[in-house]
């Protein structure tokens, strides 16, 4: 799926429904969004690089760029705890910097970026309806890179992105969700196997085992299912762990 970019005759929506289907993750999703924005708006005469910054709540920050000099780029901004696209991801305001070697906002970044060659910046946040927070950065080696329909198409492509990522996003959490579902059940049959393990080697209920199980975690602090895995372990032969319980 690398490289993907829109067809002339195909819809840009299709083009970013078929992204979040195809891809692995949300990272992998933002990587081929920012390569389809960096297609979109380069020219013979003008390189555009584009990198996406999503803040999810209880995930931390996801970024991905349509290349290695966007990386840079934002790896920098972030160091410098300023610049135009976090401002933008903060105000959710459109930030245009047409010429970095007048723009006297941010004069350390500006410099910064002047050396890696870059002359002008556009940030777009994206609306997330409170899901997360989210900017694409786009960078152009040109001064004055972004014409006025060049923002407009950047604004459009930011809409359509933003009604994706949330889909993704939502996608994603389902995913979480199972996941975790699915390590509570692995975790659920491993202690119940090891309850089974310490009745049948003390002679004992099922409520005084897992009693045996959770005081062997408290002065151990190790997880329940860690020495549920243990004590199973021990039995299995599968390892020379020797587990032995007093009540």
């Amino acid at each position: 799926m690398a490289g993907l970019a829109p067809h002339p005759d195909q819809d840009l929506g299709y083009t970013l429904q078929d992204l979040v289907l195809d891809s692995i993750d949300v990272g992998d999703f933002l990587t081929e969004l920012a390569t389809v924005a960096s297609d979109v708006l380069s020219t013979a005469n003008n390189s555009v690089t584009c990198s996406i910054t999503v803040i999810r709540r209880k995930r931390g920050v996801v970024t991905a760029s349509s290349d290695a000099r966007g990386r840079t780029l934002d790896e920098l901004q972030n160091g410098h705890g300023n610049g135009p696209c976090l401002t933008a991801l903060r105000h959710g305001s459109v930030i245009f910097v047409p010429d970095t070697r007048r723009d006297s906002r941010w004069t350390d970044y500006m410099e910064v970026v002047r050396r890696h060659g870059i002359g002008s910046i556009l940030a777009v946040p994206l609306e997330m309806a409170g899901e997360a927070e989210a900017v694409m950065n786009l960078y152009s080696e040109n001064t004055h890179g972004f014409s006025g329909p060049d923002i407009s198409t950047a604004e459009a492509l930011a809409g359509g992105a933003a009604k994706s990522l949330r889909l993704a996003l939502r996608i994603a959490h389902l995913r979480d969700a199972r996941d975790d579902l699915t390590a509570a059940m692995q975790s659920r049959s491993t202690i119940d196997t090891a309850v089974g393990i310490v009745m049948s080697q003390n002679r004992c209920g099922r409520d005084a085992a897992f009693k045996v199980l959770t005081q062997a975690s408290n002065n151990r602090n190790m997880k329940l299912r860690d020495i549920a895995a243990q004590v199973i372990a021990s039995i299995s032969g599968e390892t020379d762990v020797v587990v032995h319980f007093e009540e």
